[in-house]
């Protein structure tokens, strides 16, 4: 048998004792009991425990320390236990991989996991891999005769990165205390069943730069806490370094919340379209791990064979998108570190960048040999760039003027008094985004103004579609765009709601702040979920991860061939390379081919 290493004294405290209790509760309530939805207990089907699961002669037994109690900022107030299992050839001088089982000790000993990993860590079959064993949290009630609040469904079932952000900024440093854990995202995974599932998924989903291998059974990619949005982010959402295993049974739950063997399949169908490296394992089975511990050595050898090559991104890929202008490794790069503020991205008829530093009140330029120098300086706090058809760079400063700035960064005030916090130029003029009255004006280059839109609420960004008919306008708090037509008279007409964008978890907006458009008509609009990327019709086909957690505040297509996206974010800016010409507004229109319906 595994030996059980005891982290506290022979008296157990009242509420290391509740969280064991309660520990052990999740295991039976959440897996054993559930129930079969569809069979009766009798009908299930008989699924034999594979040998790894029993002790082998002259394999090294490992050995399993705790419970530890572990309290997090993260979810305030909760506790909870964890146990970690030990390798016997583990060694301090070389950081050990890491498989993190959501539901804690109980989860790992109903799949077996010390015994199978004892066999197959001493076959050569997974690496040296030390195992953390966590429960979901809990907050004890302070009155006698009440509840706790029992954190497992708004930990496990939700998406976003909280619980990504628990396991790297609380859990794992914790255990890195004692143990040496890599850090490569190559050497961890996560595994969980049910709600448990897809918290292992959800977690690598937000964070692939920390983890990149997920055990996934009878998962819970259903509409309880907006897990059934996964199939079509995973179609949508640029494919990330991930190895996924899925397994379930056609008797799993069908209640209010969804049909869990169709969500299953339909994350098969998603992530195998998407290109990721997915195995699947059906059964027929209902909400119980006893098929996935029939095939958890398996499991474990697909998750982690090939061992140390890197999980690759995307590596079955065949079908290509609708809008497919990725290319492979081709990630974005950092171009401008170290600012105060970077903004307004600006690129010029040759596709040379320009930005400014609103904070330091200077306008850099980046040099084809991809040095930043100081174009303007003490310029003021400018919150939009433009270059204009005639080669100058045209901005908004301090939020009232409007100002020219020759090829020398010569400045000329051309509209002294004017509310003003972005603009957009076209061939014959430009317009202005006045977010606080709100309204957008339309002005020639010789500074004649006009109004163009009344608004009732502020626009965050806009620009013309490609063919410079319409014009996209963004709202920072709304999940739809807008669409208006130019008139003759270059006032907006028509305008109605547009375009639909994915939403952060649980944000009520989209944080849209910029937008830009190439030769085919699409659009890439910077939102709080990515750069997404929509289709002439306003559909969102592929979302660009951000190049930083930090908000994204521009977007400009430059370089020589105008298939550079620069992003402006915090204190850098950043470039990316696709598969696409990206159109500059002051310059000639292009017609766009017609879209399909």
């Amino acid at each position: 048998m595994i030996s059980m290493i005891p982290s506290c004294s022979p008296v157990i405290p009242v509420r290391l004792l509740l969280l064991i209790v309660i520990g052990s509760l999740f295991v039976a309530d959440q897996y054993e009991n559930v129930g079969l939805t569809n069979v009766a207990a009798a009908e299930e089907p008989d699924y034999p425990l594979p040998p790894e699961v029993r002790k082998h002669e002259g394999v090294p037994e490992g050995k399993i320390e705790g419970p530890f109690t572990i309290s997090s900022k993260i979810y305030p107030g909760t506790e909870r236990n964890y146990w970690i299992y030990v390798p016997a050839q583990y060694t301090a001088d070389k950081p050990a991989c890491t498989l993190i089982v959501q539901d804690g000790l109980g989860r790992a000993q109903g799949w077996s996991l010390p015994q199978i990993c004892d066999n197959l860590i001493h076959a050569g079959e997974m690496p040296v891999t030390i195992g953390i064993y966590v429960d979901p949290g809990i907050v004890p009630a302070t009155k006698a005769k009440s509840q706790p609040r029992f954190n497992r469904s708004f930990e496990y079932d939700a998406l976003g990165d909280r619980y990504a952000r628990f396991l790297l900024e609380e859990l794992i440093p914790e255990v890195s205390k004692k143990y040496s854990l890599s850090s490569d995202a190559n050497d961890r995974a996560l595994a969980g069943a049910s709600s448990g599932g897809i918290c292992a998924f959800n977690a690598a989903w937000e964070r692939p730069d920390a983890f990149r291998r997920v055990l996934c059974t009878i998962g819970t990619f259903v509409g309880l806490r907006g897990g059934d949005a996964f199939p079509v982010l995973v179609r949508k959402v640029e494919p990330k370094p991930l190895r996924v295993f899925l397994q379930d049974g056609s008797n799993d739950l069908n209640i209010y919340a969804g049909d869990w063997w169709q969500a299953n399949q339909s994350m098969l169908s998603a992530l195998t379209w998407a290109g990721y490296d997915v195995k699947h394992v059906w059964g027929e089975g209902g909400h119980n791990t006893k098929h996935s511990s029939a095939i958890m050595p398996d499991a474990l050898r697909w998750l982690w064979r090939g061992y140390p090559e890197p999980i690759a991104v995307a590596p079955n890929r065949k079908v290509e998108r609708r809008i497919d202008v990725l290319i492979p490794d081709s990630g974005w790069r950092e171009v401008s570190p170290g600012h105060e503020m970077a903004e307004a991205p600006a690129c010029s008829a040759s596709g040379e960048l320009f930005f400014c530093d609103s904070k330091a009140g200077r306008i850099y330029r980046v040099g084809d040999d991809g040095k930043t120098r100081i174009f303007a300086d003490q310029t003021g706090r400018i919150t939009s760039l433009a270059f204009g058809p005639d080669g100058n760079l045209w901005g908004c400063k301090d939020g009232r003027q409007i100002v020219r700035y020759s090829v020398e960064g010569k400045e000329t005030i051309v509209i002294a008094d004017t509310k003003c916090q972005s603009l957009v130029t076209l061939p014959n003029g430009f317009y202005i985004n006045d977010q606080s009255t709100p309204a957008l004006r339309w002005s020639s280059y010789e500074g004649v103004l006009k109004p163009a839109l009344d608004l009732t609420e502020p626009v965050s960004a806009m620009t013309p579609t490609a063919d410079q008919a319409f014009m996209h306008l963004l709202s920072a708090t709304s999940q739809s765009t807008a669409h208006a037509r130019i008139a003759a008279d270059q006032t907006l007409e028509y305008r109605q709601p547009f375009g639909y964008l994915h939403l952060p978890y649980l944000r009520p907006s989209s944080g849209a702040s910029a937008v830009v458009v190439d030769s085919e008509g699409r659009s890439y609009m910077a939102t709080a979920a990515g750069i997404q990327v929509l289709d002439q019709l306003g559909r969102v086909h592929l979302i660009l991860s951000s190049p930083t957690a930090g908000a994204l505040n521009g977007l400009a297509f430059g370089g020589t061939r105008r298939d550079t996206l620069y992003v402006t974010a915090g204190s850098s800016v950043y470039s990316r390379t696709l598969k696409a010409k990206g159109l500059a507004s002051f310059e000639p229109p292009v017609e766009p081919p017609k879209p399909g319906l």
